[in-house]
C-alpha cells in the first residue's frame, strides 16, 4: 500500500513530538517513451506515479536544518549558512537543493522534519528527483516562497548536475513538479513547455522492477551524454534534437560507429515520442505499444543501456496477450521496465510476467500497476 500524509505525520510525532506544521509530497515518475532525449533538448512522455517522497516538518527559529530519514534511520543536520559536501548519500540531494535555491537568491527558513518514501531507490523511477522536489516544496512552503514548478525543477536539476555530479536532464524534476492525475505529460526539454496527454481508456501502466540496480554517478550515463554532445558538434547543431532523419542519413557515415549509433537512437526516439503522444490522444493503445517496443530495441542495440535482466523482463511482458508494448525505462543498466496493458487483465499479466521472469533469471521481480498522479504539492497544512 502506498504511503500517505498520515504515515508522514505519525513518523514526525514519533521523532519530534506533536503534529507537523506541514506535509509535502513529490512523486517519482515512470517514462512511457523518450529515453536519453531530455539532455539532448528533445521530447519525453513521462507520468508522475503513486510512489513518492514525503516530508513532514515544522519551522525552526534558528538556521539549522534537521531531517531524519525514516528509510535509512539516519539524521542529517546542517546550517543554512554553511552547506558543505560530506560523505554522500541522501543528504547530498537535500543540501544540493539548498545550495541551488540560495545561489539563485532565495532566502530560506530552517525546519526540522522526517523524510520517508516508497519510490524504489536506483530503479529508474526518479527517486533522487522526487527527493529534490520534495525538499524544494518544503523550503518554499515553510518560507512562504512563490512556487513556480518549472523554475523549481530547473533549480533541482542544477543541484543534481553541479552538487551531486550526475549530468541528468530536466525530465525527472519537471514531471515530479508538473504531473497531472490521469495523464502523461509531453515535455519539450528545450522550451520546457508541457502538455498533458490523457491515458487511453482501458489502459493500465505497469512498472516492472527487475530487482537489479546500478548507480548513475558511476555508470556510463555521463559517457553517453558526452557522445551525444560530440555528435551534435559534428552536425553543427546545438543539440541532437535539431537533427532530422534525412540529415542524419546524409552525414552520419562519417561518425565513428559508437557515436553514430548513439545519435541514431536520439534522432529516432524523438520522432517516436511525438508519435506516441499522438497515438495516446487518439486512444490508440496498439500504436503506443508498437512505438514502445521499437524504443526498447533502440535502447538495447543502438544506445546500449539495457541489460540482460531488463531484456528478459521485457520479453516476459511481451509474451502475455494483454501487453500492448514494453520497454526499459530510466537511465538503464538495471532498474525498471514499463508496460502498457489491457486494464482488465493487468493482475493476470503481472502474475504471469513475474513468474516467467523468475524462471528465466535468478531474480524475483516486483510488479505493480501505477496511477498517474499530480506533481509536488503541500498536502497538509496546520
Amino acid at each position: 500500500m502506498a504511503l500517505s500524509s498520515r504515515d508522514a505525520a505519525e513518523q514526525f510525532a514519533q521523532r519530534f513530538g506533536g503534529r507537523p506544521r506541514l506535509v509535502v509530497r513529490a512523486p517519482g515518475r515512470v517514462n512511457l517513451i523518450g529515453e536519453h532525449t531530455d539532455y539532448n533538448d528533445g521530447f519525453v512522455l513521462p507520468l508522475a506515479i503513486d510512489r513518492a517522497i514525503w516530508i513532514a516538518l515544522r519551522p525552526r527559529e534558528d538556521r539549522r536544518v534537521r531531517v531524519h530519514s525514516v528509510d535509512n534511520d539516519q539524521m542529517a543536520e546542517f546550517s543554512l549558512d554553511e552547506v558543505k559536501h560530506t560523505d554522500g548519500g541522501w543528504p547530498e540531494y537535500l543540501k544540493g537543493t539548498v545550495w541551488s535555491l540560495q545561489d539563485a537568491g532565495q532566502t530560506l527558513r530552517a525546519w526540522e522534519g522526517v523524510l520517508l518514501g516508497d519510490v524504489p531507490i536506483g530503479a529508474g523511477l526518479a527517486s533522487s528527483a522526487a527527493l529534490e522536489m520534495a525538499a524544494a516544496r518544503a523550503f518554499a512552503a515553510v518560507g512562504d516562497l512563490p512556487w513556480d514548478p518549472v523554475a523549481m525543477a530547473r533549480l533541482a536539476q542544477r543541484a543534481e548536475n553541479q552538487w551531486v555530479g550526475v549530468q541528468c536532464g530536466i525530465m525527472d524534476q519537471l514531471i515530479s513538479a508538473t504531473g497531472r492525475a490521469g495523464h502523461a505529460v509531453l515535455i519539450d526539454c528545450r522550451s520546457l513547455a508541457t502538455r498533458a496527454v490523457p491515458l487511453p481508456k482501458g489502459l493500465a501502466v505497469v512498472v516492472l522492477d527487475t530487482s537489479t540496480r546500478r548507480g548513475l554517478a558511476d555508470s556510463a550515463y555521463n559517457e553517453r551524454r558526452a557522445q551525444c554532445e560530440s555528435a551534435a558538434e559534428f552536425f553543427r547543431v546545438p543539440a541532437l534534437r535539431d537533427v532530422d532523419m534525412e540529415q542524419f542519413i546524409d552525414s552520419a557515415g562519417d561518425l565513428d560507429e559508437a557515436t553514430r549509433r548513439r545519435a541514431m537512437h536520439v534522432v529516432t526516439e524523438n520522432d517516436r515520442t511525438l508519435q506516441a503522444a499522438e497515438a495516446m490522444r487518439r486512444g490508440d493503445a496498439q500504436a503506443l505499444g508498437i512505438l514502445m517496443n521499437k524504443s526498447h530495441e533502440s535502447l538495447r542495440d543502438d544506445y546500449e543501456v539495457s541489460s540482460d535482466a531488463l531484456n528478459a523482463l521485457v520479453e516476459a511482458a511481451l509474451a502475455h496477450d494483454a501487453c500492448y508494448g514494453a520497454r526499459m525505462t530510466g537511465a538503464g543498466f538495471g532498474g525498471c521496465a514499463v508496460a502498457v496493458v489491457d486494464a482488465e487483465q493487468s493482475d493476470d499479466f503481472a502474475a504471469a510476467t513475474a513468474e516467467r521472469y523468475a524462471q528465466q533469471t535468478a531474480h524475483t521481480p516486483a510488479l505493480y500497476v501505477c496511477r498517474a498522479t499530480d506533481g509536488a504539492a503541500v498536502v497538509e497544512r496546520e
